[in-house]
């Protein structure tokens, strides 16, 4: 069984986030925690200084921010969660240092769901950009950033250029997502030196096949991010599975994290695991 965490923020509800977990619970029981937070300025939860400080950071709570809309929210959860016969919990208590203890909940979970949509949306911007990058950043265990409206996958986008990160996410999203190892997967990769050979060939290939059934390989030519977007709108029902959010060779290939743009857009949810 899973402990998947399940983050809040303010008045805001992810009906997709819930619902990606719903189906989870559906193919193996997980354990579903939601932690509520309060309404902060979220510009800055993620930001540690680099001054060598190494103490939690106060993150003031917005004024106006409405503790009752969260109590619903609360109540909300924890009715969908019974109505699916799903295990949870509620965790509440961030309203004097959000960072640490959120950041400490991840350190004790399989797995965070984030509603893309949804988590920045006091931000007043539709750009993920720094404050997600951030956010993927600081969080101790694999993230799914899940839209409000797609297709459970029924397919899997693995991203390998390569790097350890790329190796390790792949890696991750088998070790945490068994109950999809079966679906249709494609692995994409791209050649740091703009060969047409696939990296470490032999290696990635004796790794991935003995976790992904049904496995193929396509070679990713970088001569425009443009394709890559288009070539992703035709895998309607799939994952994106992706290394350290925006550091990979696929990502400077294109000058701009392609993963950025797959959440700005709202395609599919996207998996993103690093060191």
């Amino acid at each position: 069984m899973k402990k998947i965490l399940l983050a809040f923020d303010g008045s805001h509800f992810s009906e997709g986030a819930c619902e990606f977990a719903r189906n989870l619970n559906e193919k193996n029981r997980i354990l579903l925690v939601g932690a509520f937070l309060p309404q902060v300025d979220y510009a800055n939860l993620w930001s540690y200084s680099s001054g060598g400080i190494t103490g939690p950071l106060f993150i003031p709570v917005v004024e106006g921010e409405d503790s009752d809309a969260v109590q619903r929210n609360m109540e909300r959860f924890e009715k969908f969660c019974k109505k699916n016969n799903i295990e949870f919990r509620i965790h509440k208590d961030y309203y004097d240092f959000a960072l640490p203890e959120l950041r400490k909940e991840t350190r004790f979970a399989d797995l965070l769901l984030l509603g893309g949509e949804k988590f920045y949306e006091n931000l007043g911007t539709n750009e993920p950009n720094d404050y997600l990058k951030d956010a993927l950043h600081g969080v101790e265990c694999p993230v799914v950033v899940v839209p409000e409206k797609y297709e459970f996958p029924h397919s899997n986008i693995l991203t390998y250029d390569g790097t350890e990160d790329s190796v390790y996410a792949i890696k991750q999203f088998a070790y945490i997502f068994p109950e999809l190892t079966g679906n249709k997967t494609i692995l994409v990769y791209v050649n740091r030196k703009g060969e047409d050979r696939l990296p470490e060939e032999v290696s990635i290939g004796e790794l991935a096949a003995r976790h992904f059934k049904d496995l193929t390989l396509e070679h990713l030519r970088a001569e425009s991010k443009k394709y890559f977007n288009t070539w992703l709108l035709e895998n309607k029902g799939a994952i994106l599975v992706s290394g350290a959010f925006g550091r990979s060779a696929l990502s400077r290939s294109f000058k701009k994290s392609f993963v950025t743009d797959v959440i700005k857009e709202q395609r599919l949810p996207v998996f993103i695991a690093h060191n």
